[in-house]
């Protein structure tokens, strides 16, 4: 059990070293670049609703686009069986993405328009990342695809099929996002994070 639990460490570690080493291709090769939802991060843009929620909240960029939902990468219903949350530190525990259930054989979707950035075996899973510009990138595991990098997707394509291997053996995928270097919720994305309303007071003691 520790000798898996240190694997999984190793995995993530070399994931995520991964997915920040991996030359952005420019906007030009993507078809549709400029017209991607959330694709290039507006300065000044107001962080995504929930953005502040969580440990390690101050230390989660702003959120750009997250106004606009990405497709999920699974057919409906989708159901989350694990949630995001965001680690104290770049380095802390934490659990930096969602697992979907999912059974090994279903259909994965582009979430949003983008490029095969990363798609190989880490550790035990097979991976794929893609990079949807404005240092955005999403990853999915166990998630085996016969894309090569450099291949340009539309959102809603598909992508691959869920695989084996990792803590979602059988039973879920594991998407995770990261913008600028740091994990965020893919829930932003997704339209997952409901919007705060605001209910107006009635006043006490009066009729």
């Amino acid at each position: 059990m520790r000798i898996r639990t240190i694997a999984v460490g190793i995995g993530t570690l070399v994931l995520s070293l991964a997915m920040t080493l991996a030359p952005g291709p420019s906007a030009a090769a993507r078809p549709g670049a400029a017209a991607r939802p959330g694709a290039a991060a507006r300065p000044g843009a107001a962080a995504g609703p929930g953005a502040a929620a969580g440990p390690g909240a101050a230390a989660t960029p702003a959120v750009s686009g997250a106004e606009t939902a990405w497709r999920w990468p699974l057919d409906p219903p989708w159901r989350v069986v694990q949630p995001f949350h965001a680690p104290a530190t770049r380095y802390s525990a934490g659990h930096r993405g969602v697992d979907l259930a999912a059974q090994p054989g279903a259909i994965i979707y582009a979430p949003a328009d983008g490029v095969v950035s990363f798609a190989g075996t880490v550790v035990d899973r097979p991976v794929i990342t893609l990079d949807h510009g404005g240092a955005l990138l999403s990853s999915m595991e166990p998630v085996k695809t016969e894309l090569p990098v450099g291949t340009a997707v539309r959102a809603g394509e598909r992508i691959g099929t869920v695989g084996r291997g990792g803590h979602c053996d059988d039973t879920c995928i594991h998407l995770g996002v990261r913008l600028r270097g740091d994990y965020v919720s893919p829930l932003l994305y997704l339209g997952g994070v409901p919007r705060a309303v605001l209910l107006p007071v009635r006043p006490t003691g009066r009729r």
